[in-house]
Formats: structure tokens, C-alpha cells, sequence
């Protein structure tokens, strides 16, 4: 058994029945030349073969007694790959509206806890020849990341691989489940250290707080709680942690509340999905016009197709909306593989800006100055936070936290998120993978997530909305995707849409 981090859980405890916990990601394939092709039968075998390296596939949560401690995963000792895979098609003539439509239904649905955290869906009736797979897996599984490094086990990088020696890896099979005896026995050995590892957490975050924001005050108090903890008691209280160095860096805090738009309401569990992919080529060429990353040129299309559409709706705000930027704080020398690292910057998405080009610039600015604020706290120290709150306390301010933001102003407007994937060609069983479109996740007050994953030469945008707050979901993204042509145009490179 593993524990859950307190991030992990944290995806778990928000989860309410209007909100849900489990990312996704539609995967769109290419058949191969073979008239006996069953899409269905060849992923279930994919994965069968693999099962003894797909950790998060076969584990599911085990909770601890009188929730004291955040959960554990098991090895699931009835796990049954038929419940998991499922297949179902779209009707004639298999539009991307209509894949959307039904994708939208099945993330509206929560994953059962009482099983592995993941559902995979081979989907059939799509025109030229192609399949769709969805795959429904929980955050508290896997981040980003992770996900992207477990899409890549799953499949192969050649059309005719090589799985001898999957095929004779040992089969797995699960180990025996603990007693609640045992896991509650095993949870109380940390309870413990927790307060006091939270104090000594507390005054180092507060001291790079007060430095980032030049706050000597801030800066004093915390360095005067940390006097108190040095010595016998400071070196018992960080046994096991690397204290590292001391660095001084300063920068500015972001602009704390978004104005309100129409997408920054209370949820329902009704959901909207709409796709499309542009090409990654010209993305990098706009950014080397302009001498900007690639992640502002991604922003400052959705800071264009975002205007427009709040324009056209007579809601465009007359300040920059804020969005919360996911990266992930991985070092590659993770004892636990399958967990998450990541954390977030908070940057202006300026929808007030006019000019397509100064939309880029402007996005470059403050990515640059959320990342000051990111470095002078450090990731690792900001997501140690949820070790400490006691699970049924922690739950509980949680979902009641997401309802105010809801009720009230809230202070992100939407999540914006460039996850990086595979260059090379990847295949299933002899079919080559097309497109991987991300489909993630909304919470109250924040009704509108995009997410842009790269796949060869090709930006696969996905765009997840409620239902009844963003009707019109497909003309916002291709606003989005159409706002890359308008950034060519401006600094001359042909972008063909």
C-alpha cells in the first residue's frame, strides 16, 4: 500500500455531486489495413499485456478508519478490465459536434471509488476511417505529467512493435488487502509530527511571502518563529528534510481577484466539450517573430479568442481576466512515479488589450512576473500544506470553499494549461494515433478550462465548460484557434487554418 499525498487526496476531497475530480484525454486513430480490425478487442488486449506496468490503472483508494489520515491505494483484488473499457459510437455521420456531445455526457459522470479510478471508452461510427478512445482517469492518480508518460506505455512507437517482452513479463496479480486494523495502525505511526512539521512549514513560507512582496514585517515575524524552532527542537522537527539554502529573490503579487464573466458561477454536473487542433509549426514561428516562449503565443490566443467571444456575448470585461497556469514541479528524481507535482502561477490574460500583437507581450510580462512570485515560494513548500489538515476538517473547507467562490467573486477566472506530449508517431495495436485532444476538469466559480496538448506538428486544443454557463461552446474555440492566424497575419508568417 502507498499513501496518498496530501495534493492527491485533495483532488478526491472536492469532489462534489456537481464537480468532479478525473481529467481526461480523446485520443483519435488512424485503422490499419486489416478488414478484420476490432478497435475494441485490440485495446483491451493492449492493455492486458501491459497491466504489470500500468500502476494507477490497478489500484484503488482505501480510506483509513474515522478518516484520520488521507487515504491508501491497494491493489484492487477483484479488478476486472471489462468493467473498465467500454464501448459505445457516435450515430451517422460521426461529426466532431456530435463526438463532442457524447464525450460531454460521459465526463458529466463521476468514477466509482469503490474500483480503480479510470474508465476507457472505444468509440466507434467516425468518418475516413478512424476510432476515438476516450480515457476517464482521476487527478488524485496521476497529474499532467504523468498522464502524458502513462498515454505513451499504452501505446507503442512503431506500427508493427516488438511485445515479446511484455508477453512474457510475469502476470500481474494483486496483493492481499490490508484489515482496517492494519491501515489505521499504519496511519497513526505520522499523525504525530504533523503540527509541528506545519509550524516550521508555516514560518518559512510566510518569511518568502514577505520577501517576495518586500514585507519586512512579514519577514521579521517569521524569522523570529523560526529562531524559537532552532536547535535540538529545529533539528528533530526536520529530521528527514533537506533544508537547502536561503536564497533572498523578490517580485510582485499577481492581481488577486478576476473580473466576473459569464463562465464564473456555480457549476452543474452538465457538462460541454468542444476540440480542435492547429499546427504547432506555426506557433513556433509566431513566437520567434515576436522573441516570446511558446506557452505566450498559446495565452495570447486565448486572451484574443476569449475577448471575442465576451464581446460578442456584451460581457467583455474592461480589466484582464486572471488565469491559473498549471506547470508541473517535477525533478525526474521522484521516489514515487505516479503522484502529482504540480503547482499553479496566477497570471493577467489580457482580454482589455486590443492590439493581437501587444496581447502577446503583455502575456509574456506577467508570466514573467507570476514566475518571480513562483521562485520566491517554493512549489514544494506551498503543496506540503495539504499534508496537514486532517482529512474529514480538510474535506469539509474544501467543497465549502469552491461553493462561496461560486456564490461570490472569484478570484481565478478560468484554467489555461499547455501540456507538452510526444513528437514521435505513436500507435495502438497497428493503428496510428491522429490527434490526443485533453479534456479536463471545472469547479464552482470556474466554469471554463482550456487545455492545449502538442502531439508531432500539431496543437490539440480541448475546451471543457458547464453546460448552462458557456452554450456556445465550439464558437469560443474556434475564436481561439482562429486568433493564431490573426498573431501570423500581424507578423507575417501564412498560417492555414
Amino acid at each position: 500500500m502507498k499513501q496518498l499525498t496530501g495534493l492527491d487526496a485533495t483532488f478526491l476531497y472536492m469532489e462534489t455531486p456537481t464537480q468532479f475530480g478525473h481529467v481526461s484525454g480523446l485520443s483519435i486513430f488512424r485503422r490499419p489495413d486489416d478488414p478484420d480490425y476490432d478497435p475494441l478487442a485490440a485495446w483491451c488486449a493492449e492493455i492486458a499485456r501491459r497491466m504489470h506496468r500500468l500502476e494507477p490503472l490497478r489500484r484503488r483508494v482505501r480510506d483509513v478508519p474515522f478518516r484520520l489520515d488521507h487515504p491508501y491505494w491497494e491493489d484492487d483484488p477483484d479488478f476486472d478490465l471489462e468493467y473498465h473499457v467500454r464501448h459505445t459510437a457516435v450515430a451517422p455521420p460521426g461529426t466532431d459536434h456530435q463526438l463532442g456531445e457524447l464525450v460531454a455526457r460521459i465526463i458529466g459522470r463521476p468514477l466509482d471509488r469503490r474500483r480503480p479510478l479510470w474508465e476507457s471508452y472505444v468509440i466507434e461510427g467516425l468518418p475516413d476511417d478512424r476510432f476515438g478512445i476516450l480515457t476517464k482517469i482521476h487527478h488524485a492518480t496521476v497529474d499532467g505529467a504523468s498522464g502524458a508518460e502513462l498515454l505513451t506505455m499504452m501505446l507503442d512507437d512503431s506500427p508493427d512493435a516488438d511485445h515479446a517482452a511484455d508477453d512474457a513479463a510475469e502476470p500481474w496479480t494483486p496483493s492481499p488487502p490490508a484489515t482496517d486494523a492494519g491501515v489505521l495502525a499504519r496511519a497513526t505511526l505520522g499523525l504525530a509530527r504533523k503540527p509541528a512539521r506545519a509550524l516550521v512549514l508555516g514560518a518559512r513560507t510566510a518569511r518568502d511571502v514577505g520577501r517576495a512582496t518586500r514585507n519586512p514585517v512579514l519577514v521579521a515575524a517569521a524569522g523570529q518563529v523560526r529562531s524559537n524552532l532552532r536547535g535540538p527542537v529545529g533539528t528533530v522537527l526536520n529530521l528527514g528534510r533537506d533544508r537547502g539554502t536561503e536564497g533572498r529573490v523578490a517580485g510582485p503579487l499577481p492581481e488577486a481577484m478576476g473580473p466576473p464573466t459569464p463562465f464564473n458561477a456555480t457549476v452543474t454536473a452538465h457538462r460541454r466539450f468542444a476540440f480542435r487542433s492547429t499546427s504547432l509549426s506555426a506557433v513556433k514561428d509566431v513566437k520567434r517573430a515576436m522573441g516570446a516562449t511558446v506557452n505566450d503565443v498559446v495565452m495570447a490566443m486565448c486572451a484574443g479568442g476569449l475577448r471575442r467571444w465576451l464581446a460578442d456575448h456584451d460581457a467583455l470585461p474592461d480589466r484582464a481576466l486572471v488565469a491559473m497556469v498549471p506547470i508541473s514541479v517535477r525533478t525526474g528524481e521522484e521516489a514515487e512515479r505516479w503522484t502529482n507535482r504540480v503547482s499553479a502561477l496566477f497570471s493577467a490574460l489580457p482580454t482589455d488589450e486590443d492590439d493581437p500583437l501587444e496581447r502577446v507581450r503583455k502575456v509574456n510580462g506577467a508570466m514573467v512576473g507570476a514566475k518571480g512570485l513562483f521562485d520566491a515560494v517554493p512549489a514544494e513548500e506551498l503543496t506540503d500544506f495539504t499534508q496537514f489538515a486532517p482529512p474529514a476538517v480538510f474535506a469539509g473547507a474544501m467543497r465549502t470553499a469552491l461553493r462561496l467562490t461560486g456564490r461570490l467573486a472569484s478570484p481565478v477566472n478560468l484554467v489555461v494549461s499547455n501540456v507538452p506530449g510526444p513528437r514521435q508517431p505513436l500507435y495502438s495495436a497497428g493503428a496510428e494515433l491522429l490527434h490526443y485532444y485533453p479534456v479536463s476538469t471545472i469547479v464552482d466559480g470556474q466554469g471554463l478550462n482550456i487545455t492545449v496538448q502538442s502531439y508531432r506538428d500539431t496543437l490539440d486544443v480541448g475546451l471543457v465548460a458547464c453546460r448552462e454557463l458557456v452554450p456556445d461552446l465550439w464558437d469560443m474555440c474556434d475564436h481561439i484557434v482562429e486568433e493564431l492566424a490573426v498573431l501570423g497575419e500581424a507578423v507575417g508568417v501564412d498560417v492555414a487554418l
